[in-house]
């Protein structure tokens, strides 16, 4: 069963701001990482699917804490009647709308992403 993700959408259609230095620095290092190991890029393993699956579980989190008014494993959260208890897997559905890709002229026509 597939669940939505109500209040989660994503920002308007304005143009979208480019990323930080820091931002861009830390994409570099993830795909440095992956190469190393030998991570693919894209597909059932690769590094953009565990990114996209980390960066939700994350903004969940962070969602049920700030609904529950602690985080995770805080002891003042022990024991009430409105506390975390326990989680199981479920499947979201992502939407990923495409991204503009800035290339060199001298670039193969269909670059690959491994």
């Amino acid at each position: 069963m597939a669940e939505k993700l109500l209040g989660v959408s994503p920002p308007s259609k304005e143009p979208s701001q480019q990323p930080s230095a820091e931002e861009l620095e830390t994409a570099r290092e993830l795909v440095r990482q992956a190469r190393t190991r030998g991570v693919a890029l894209t597909g059932p393993q690769g590094l953009l699917k565990a990114l996209t699956k980390t960066v939700v579980e994350t903004a969940l989190d962070e969602e049920m804490s700030e609904h529950l008014g602690y985080d995770k494993y805080e002891p003042v959260g022990r024991n009430l009647a409105n506390s975390r208890n326990g989680k199981r897997s479920t499947l979201v559905l992502v939407e990923r709308d495409p991204a503009s890709v800035g290339r060199t002229r001298t670039a193969p026509p269909t670059p690959p992403i491994r």
